[in-house]
């Protein structure tokens, strides 16, 4: 079974005109009172005593990168917002609820969460979490540090940069982003994200925003921000996908001009988030045929995989026919390859919300306990790959995330539809995806083909 949505994407973009629509101005911190707690987890793994680290300015060579979406909200947080962003649909409600997971906090203090109302079924009340508390940042931030995590890619929706106040919020974010990162030592760099953007301005709203984060932020300048062979690193995703604005002929000259700092455009390493069916124009690609200029004229290729195959036997069979060539494409041009990998997927009350019940199943791409997204990275580094994105630390509303997450069904109010970590019929602790990526991410640094099954 193979599937064609391009995932987690477009979300932003969709709640971007729903928040337009409102009127409401969307932002940062659920309160700042206190340094964040990290609490010791349930697994003691997850905390190793000597993760490995990787300097931001050495390469991308050898590195996991774990996307970040940065996108909850609750009310209060920043700036005036009134909405539960990302989280319900509406008020705090088990049918209003737009996630498939829900995060374990009890690494994070009390005050640097925000209180739903809502009870879960073994009596304790529900509290999240907003991206906007630097706090709940640097806590993920110290996660990932803690289990040797190569590079964080911060995903900057487009959509938004063309409203102030969805602008003052992501901007809020990629603060907390800057300042976690420098005081982790986890690397950083910026992931341009055009679901849902405006075709007649994506690619100057990106130049311009370019320039405003040299000006504004001095944000390459950072010493968390992930260099390669002496460049910033920047990722232009979701052009060529099919439903996705940009034309080949507007994109090409932007790639142009970032990786040779054309244009008062600072010069970049650029990554291409692209579609899994790039090689081919088919799928998921648009099929014009400038677009393999488009693709190929980027320095790393890095195809979108989420959903494209759904049980190790898939993923084998899929790795052999598009991984294979893609990759004997790939270097015989002398370019890069950085695979998505992932570790289930389910959007049972997001699609819900969208009016499409059809799309609505719980546990859609079982996890099978870790070993979905382990057989994954065997494949990668079987086949020479020393890289990998993996997607995503955060994303809930889709069911990719790793980071701490509930184990139980009783973490969950009575009513709700979603996945828990024990699902497939393992008992696991919260943190257990966390460290699942640390043995993968020291894999990718060693160039240690793992064995079969995850132990």
């Amino acid at each position: 079974m193979a599937f064609v949505f391009h995932t987690h994407r477009t979300e932003a973009a969709l709640f971007g005109l729903l928040c337009a629509l409102l009127c409401a101005l969307i932002a940062s911190a659920c309160s700042g009172a206190g340094p964040a707690v990290i609490a010791a987890t349930a697994n003691a793994s997850a905390q190793p005593s000597a993760a490995p680290s990787q300097s931001s300015k050495a390469s991308l060579d050898n590195r996991l990168i774990m996307g970040y979406q940065g996108w909850f909200g609750c009310p209060g947080d920043f700036d005036g917002n009134t909405l539960w962003v990302h989280w319900f649909t509406g008020e705090p409600a088990a049918n209003h609820l737009l996630v498939d997971m829900l995060p374990a906090t009890d690494g994070l203090a009390v005050d640097d969460l925000c209180d739903t109302g809502l009870i879960t079924q073994n009596g304790a009340p529900l509290r999240l979490f907003s991206s906007q508390n630097a706090n709940v940042v640097d806590w993920h931030f110290r996660l990932m540090a803690q289990q040797g995590v190569g590079a964080v890619a911060l995903e900057r929706f487009v959509v938004e940069l063309n409203d102030e106040g969805h602008k003052r919020r992501v901007d809020n974010v990629l603060r907390n982003v800057i300042h976690a990162a420098e005081d982790t030592g986890v690397p950083f760099f910026l992931s341009y994200d055009v679901s849902g953007a405006d075709p007649a301005t994506v690619v100057q709203t990106i130049r311009q925003d370019w320039r405003y984060l040299a000006a504004q932020f001095g944000l390459t300048s950072s010493k968390a921000y992930l260099q390669d062979n002496g460049k910033p690193v920047l990722e232009l995703w979701g052009f060529g996908f099919v439903e996705n604005p940009g034309a080949a002929d507007e994109v090409l000259p932007l790639s142009a001009d970032l990786e040779a700092g054309n244009d008062g455009l600072q010069s970049v390493t650029l990554i291409g988030g692209i579609p899994s069916d790039w090689r081919t124009l088919q799928g998921d690609s648009k099929t014009d045929a400038a677009w393999t200029a488009v693709y190929l004229g980027y320095n790393v290729l890095s195809p979108w995989m989420v959903g494209r195959f759904d049980s190790d036997s898939a993923a084998s069979r899929y790795y052999d026919q598009t991984i294979a060539p893609d990759l004997a494409l790939v270097r015989s041009m002398g370019l890069r390859y950085l695979p998505v990998i992932f570790p289930g997927f389910s959007r049972y009350n997001l699609m819900l919300a969208r009016g499409d019940p059809a799309q609505a199943i719980v546990n859609q791409i079982p996890r099978n306990c870790g070993n979905f997204i382990w057989q994954q990275s065997y494949l990668l580094l079987s086949h020479g790959v020393d890289m990998a994105y993996g997607a995503m630390f955060d994303e809930f509303d889709e069911g990719t995330a790793v980071l701490p997450a509930e184990s139980t069904k009783a973490g969950f109010p009575s009513g709700v539809q979603a996945v828990y970590l024990d699902e497939d019929g393992c008992t696991l602790p919260s943190d257990w995806y966390v460290t699942v990526m640390g043995r993968i991410a020291r894999n990718f640094i060693a160039g240690t083909v793992p064995s079969l099954p995850l132990m």
